[in-house]
């Protein structure tokens, strides 16, 4: 079985069309919240695999109402300095950063809604798939990730996100058959 984790319904519905294969899980919003929905989906007998669908906000006009794969997550809002750099949990190896591999985007996750550049340089922005991506990778796990660009990470991204935040389902949708 793939577990299909997505933070909100509005981001993805369940409609019923997805293959036998997958079961959609929400999540909720935010690090914490993904990161138990994760363990809780990994520890299932069935869990081959987990895939993160949702929606992000863009530091890349070039890629905004586009659905990305990503191919490399950083942890954003970990701060421990001046233990460790920015981004990286102290005394954990590969503390800050998984790499899927691939061609893709690069996205950074932290516990707050981004409405200008963050520190942490990356082409893209969320709130859930590096909690998700570490859970499976302490379970081993295989684990995709695929975000639909709401927004640009701007002072209007609140609203752009609100506006945009159900578009990409449709684009997941067809992406779905191949997993």
């Amino acid at each position: 079985m793939i577990y299909l984790l997505v933070a909100l319904e509005m981001e993805l519905p369940d409609t019923g069309a997805l293959p036998d294969n997958i079961r959609l899980c929400y999540t909720g919003v935010g690090k914490i919240n993904a990161a138990i929905a994760a363990a809780k989906v990994c520890a299932q007998q069935d869990c081959e695999s987990v895939v993160n669908y949702g929606t992000a906000g863009s530091l890349k006009a070039d890629i905004a109402g586009d659905l990305v794969r990503v191919a490399q997550i950083h942890q954003r809002d970990m701060d421990a300095r001046p233990l460790a750099a920015l981004g990286e949990t102290p005394f954990e190896e590969n503390g800050g950063m998984i790499d899927l591999g691939g061609e893709g985007v690069s996205l950074s996750t932290g516990d707050n809604f981004v409405t200008s550049p963050p520190e942490i340089a990356s082409d893209i922005v969320d709130m859930e798939a590096y909690a998700i991506a570490k859970a499976c990778r302490a379970a081993g796990k295989p684990f995709q990730c695929y975000k639909y660009i709401t927004d640009l990470a701007d002072k209007d991204a609140t609203q752009n996100w609100r506006d945009n935040v159900a578009k990409g389902a449709a684009l997941f949708m067809l992406k779905v058959n191949g997993l």
